[in-house]
């Protein structure tokens, strides 16, 4: 074996490695997410704003923390560089955190989450008004097949007495995406600090929404865990696992919570997902997927030219 042979084979086998490390913490952080749905199944009286306050409140401490170690004397200086943009990422992730605290509280989980994972196709519309980001034609497909799986859960909805909470789902894919819009027109800056603040935003709105702050035990301890496992712990690990995998992989790989938050409520507390929801939400998975592995071959394609 020549030097240049072994060269390449170290630079496959490093290539390889981190491509396994960035599937490892997307699953991960799918794996976490996915327990907001059986986490607030087993909340006893708290309110949907007491819930919204401490999860947001523990999301802003720890990732404060996170700020502060990282930039230290600089960290307010780190703030405010966000800027306009990052007081937009700050508000859509924070709004839309409540929208996901309670569309998971007012209707089934499974049609919340089939709901929030048309978040791709969102952005995209998005993206293409506002950057004038070239949308695919694959992706239109995809778009208008999603939009019928989603009237089918909506249909559902209606005759299950629970369409405010579709619609109320609706919130987290639309703040998601303006997020994400935001994020690429800041283009290099650090907005970590930005999605900070959506702690504070939510930590606030729950605030002055709750009657009290007063719970028990029983419910601050799951309030707590959603801010810093699910809450946290899932956007960290999606933050981290996207810088060694494509962005389409890391969408497909993240649908994770999506397949199993259902799965966890059905084996936990027996909420079977409707026929049309289950039908419904196969189709929009399937549209999904569909744009996120010819996604991926497009990136393939593009590395090998």
């Amino acid at each position: 074996m020549t030097p240049s042979s072994d060269t390449r084979g170290a630079a496959a086998g490093s290539d390889h490695r981190r491509h396994l490390t960035g599937i490892s913490l997307v699953l991960t952080a799918g794996v976490l997410l996915s327990v907001a749905g059986i986490t607030l199944r087993h909340i006893e009286s708290a309110s949907g704003w007491q819930i919204l306050f401490y999860r947001s409140l523990t999301f802003f401490v720890v990732v404060t923390l996170y700020l502060v170690v990282r930039y230290r004397a600089r960290v307010i200086r780190a703030f405010v560089t966000t800027g306009r943009p990052g007081l937009v990422v700050a508000f859509s992730l924070g709004l839309g955190s409540a929208c996901y605290v309670f569309s998971l509280l007012l209707t089934t989980v499974a049609n919340a989450l089939f709901i929030i994972s048309a978040a791709p196709f969102i952005t995209a519309v998005l993206g293409w008004i506002v950057l004038r980001e070239r949308v695919r034609p694959i992706t239109w497909i995809a778009m208008t097949i999603a939009l019928a799986g989603i009237t089918l859960m909506f249909v559902n909805g209606i005759q299950s007495g629970r369409l405010l909470g579709n619609i109320v789902a609706l919130g987290p894919p639309v703040s998601f995406a303006i997020m994400l819009v935001t994020l690429r027109f800041a283009g290099d800056r650090d907005m970590i600090p930005a999605i900070c603040l959506a702690g504070l935003v939510g930590a606030s709105l729950g605030f002055m929404m709750s009657d009290t702050l007063v719970l028990s035990r029983h419910d601050l301890a799951l309030c707590l865990f959603l801010g810093v496992a699910q809450y946290t712990g899932g956007f960290v690990l999606i933050t981290l696992g996207a810088r060694y995998l494509p962005a389409a992989e890391v969408a497909l790989l993240s649908l994770a919570e999506t397949v199993l938050a259902p799965i966890w409520v059905w084996i936990g507390v027996g909420e079977v997902p409707a026929v049309l929801t289950l039908v419904g939400g196969a189709v929009v998975l399937s549209a999904v997927v569909a744009q996120a592995v010819t996604g991926m071959r497009l990136n393939d394609d593009f590395r090998a030219k």
